[in-house]
């Protein structure tokens, strides 16, 4: 019995320091996994990951070569947070804020846009063509409507005046000064030498016609003043007018196109006869005019 005991006593003991071997040991960092066996690396501190490492994988475009190389990652990122997203779209904003502020804006110009030159390559302007004289009215002197010894009708103030009306607005539609209507005046030694003419007893009315030195049928001397003639049936002062500008060298007696002076010391002298001898109608005219200083 006592044997019994003691061997009872010695096993208690045994037991015991099994158990407290086995506790010191669980102490001392061991641990079990789910399937029962221990770990002694379960409360080791984790190691840093390493770096994720871009794979390379080839995907041939046409046959083995060229390839072309896409870089595939191992994992997948880690979406930023909600404050970190927040913080780049305030700076993005932050920036465009930036940016537009600095942005030099257009100024408006102080200068009229008639003041601006004109862009580059565009047409120059016309040049100004300079202002004409205006047409004037008025009333010639006009004329006493003589006859000549033999009975040719000489100038009326009708034919004066319808004379001074078609120069003057020839002059202004070319742009020359009108000569005053008082300046353009019946001239008695043209129409004594008009009536020269008329009264040569030839039924030719070129007879005697012509400037100083022309010969009439009956040889009677010339009389009277030379001057730009014109003549023919039916000629007004109107038509004779126009006559004289229509020819260059008349044009440039009567007219002066050239003429830079004033017109106020200008005289414009005029006679016309209607009809002859020995049967020419009243119709039929000789007209003088020449330009002399007042």
């Amino acid at each position: 019995m006592l044997r019994t005991t003691t061997t009872l006593t010695t096993l208690a003991a045994a037991l015991l320091v099994a158990a407290t071997v086995s506790t010191g040991a669980l102490a001392a960092g061991g641990g079990v996994d789910p399937a029962g066996s221990t770990s002694a690396l379960a409360h080791e501190a984790p190691s840093a990951p390493a770096p994720l490492e871009p794979q390379q994988t080839t995907e041939s475009i046409d046959g083995p070569t060229p390839q072309a190389t896409h870089l595939v990652p191992t994992a997948e990122a880690t979406p930023a947070s909600e404050t970190e997203r927040s913080a780049v779209s305030t700076a993005v904003t932050e920036s465009t804020t930036t940016t537009t502020a600095a942005r030099p804006q257009p100024t408006t110009p102080t200068a009229p846009l008639a003041a601006q030159p004109a862009p580059f390559g565009s047409a120059s302007p016309a040049p100004s063509t300079p202002a004409c004289a205006t047409a004037i009215t008025g009333t010639t002197p006009g004329a006493p409507s003589r006859t000549s010894p033999l009975g040719v009708a000489g100038t009326t103030s009708a034919d004066l005046q319808l004379f001074a009306v078609t120069y003057n607005a020839i002059r202004v539609a070319n742009c020359l000064a009108p000569v005053p209507f008082a300046n353009i005046r019946y001239d008695s030694c043209m129409e004594d030498r008009l009536f020269w003419m008329a009264e040569d007893p030839s039924p030719d009315p070129m007879s005697a016609w012509g400037h100083i030195g022309s010969q009439r049928s009956d040889g009677l001397p010339s009389v009277g003043c030379d001057g730009n003639l014109a003549g023919g049936l039916s000629n007004d002062g109107a038509i004779v007018a126009q006559k004289w500008w229509d020819s260059t060298g008349h044009r440039t007696s009567l007219y002066k196109p050239t003429f830079a002076g004033s017109t106020a010391r200008v005289c414009i002298m005029f006679a016309m006869t209607h009809g002859g001898v020995p049967d020419e109608p009243y119709s039929f005219t000789r007209s003088a005019a020449r330009w002399v200083d007042c």
